[in-house]
């Protein structure tokens, strides 16, 4: 027999005196079921197509070459243990179903998390924090596991160009323009000057600067000088569109109006070149460039080269 003491919280049960608000306490919950391995092979049982294609892809093969994990060991390396996932036998309805790491709906930091247990040089790099990760771009949004269609990076195309311009269409279209960067002729690539996994630059590039990037190949241009084009020393992006353009050597405007950018009413002549004087044959420019005269125009090494000429 309980006989509850008002305004004091106290029970009496049993002969003894018990808090009203323990008396009412819940019992404790039961500890949710953890997730066991069960192995490649249970895995297999559903995802077959799957499994075989991974044991074909590079990912596969070196697994256990490089990182000492069999292939039982391989699907839930990356999709954590799928017991209760495998005893849901496919009812989305049971909250085993849910147990597995899929990647579909996480946020890119946790998919990279998964693939960072191996690839340990991509975690150093600057991909945390770098415009990708950022942009909440994941692992998978660039390579596959499963279906890769690269012939090497396992990339989720045929090619990295490809890859990139699944996001970068401004670039893709620069590049279809009549003077733009030989990686549609596949002389060279995007990773040819940027870093998708994050670098110390900006615009994830390889070298330090912009102008370091371009130096890898235009050698010529990096002088030393006697005389330098002070725009030419800042930034090559001053004169140039690095991915493509409808002027000649990608430039960024139509000579002369790209030179009347910094040089408008210096010197001579004094008037601005417009469309009418350029094109009825004005004595003042020959060619329709200023680069007829100043044809040194990235530098100059001679005495009397003060003005580009030489």
């Amino acid at each position: 027999m309980a006989l509850a003491v008002g305004g004091l919280g106290l029970a009496f049960s049993g002969g003894k005196s018990v808090r009203a608000d323990d008396a009412a306490a819940p019992a404790p919950a039961v500890e949710a079921e953890k997730p066991e391995l069960v192995g490649a092979s249970a895995c297999l049982a559903c995802h077959q197509e799957q499994g075989e294609a991974f044991k074909s892809t590079h990912h596969g093969e070196y697994f256990e070459k490089r990182k000492g994990v069999d292939f039982e060991k391989s699907c839930e390396t990356c999709h954590g243990p799928g017991s209760l996932h495998a005893g849901a036998a496919g009812d989305k309805a049971n909250p085993g179903f849910a147990t597995i790491r899929t990647f579909k709906n996480q946020r890119s930091e946790q998919v990279s998390a998964a693939c960072f247990q191996c690839h340990k040089d991509a975690e150093r790099s600057h991909w945390a924090g770098g415009p990708h990760a950022r942009a909440n771009v994941s692992c998978v949004s660039c390579h596959s596991v499963h279906n890769a269609k690269g012939e090497h990076g396992q990339l989720v195309k045929a090619s990295i160009k490809e890859t990139c311009f699944q996001c970068h269409s401004d670039v893709k279209g620069q590049m279809r323009r009549s003077a733009h960067m030989p990686v549609d002729e596949d002389k060279m690539s995007c990773t040819s000057c940027h870093s998708p996994h994050g670098t110390g630059s900006p615009k994830q590039l390889k070298a330090q600067s912009i102008n370091q990037s371009c130096y890898q190949c235009h050698q010529d241009k990096r002088g030393p000088n006697l005389w330098e084009h002070l725009p030419v020393r800042e930034n090559c992006l001053n004169c140039h569109n690095a991915h493509g353009s409808h002027h000649e050597k990608m430039l960024v405007a139509k000579r002369a109006f790209l030179c009347q950018r910094c040089h408008a009413g210096t010197r001579h002549p004094s008037t601005l070149y417009d469309a009418t004087d350029i094109t009825n044959g004005n004595n003042r420019i020959v060619g329709q460039t200023c680069q007829d005269c100043h044809s040194n125009i990235h530098g100059s090494n001679h005495p009397s080269g003060k003005f580009l000429y030489r």
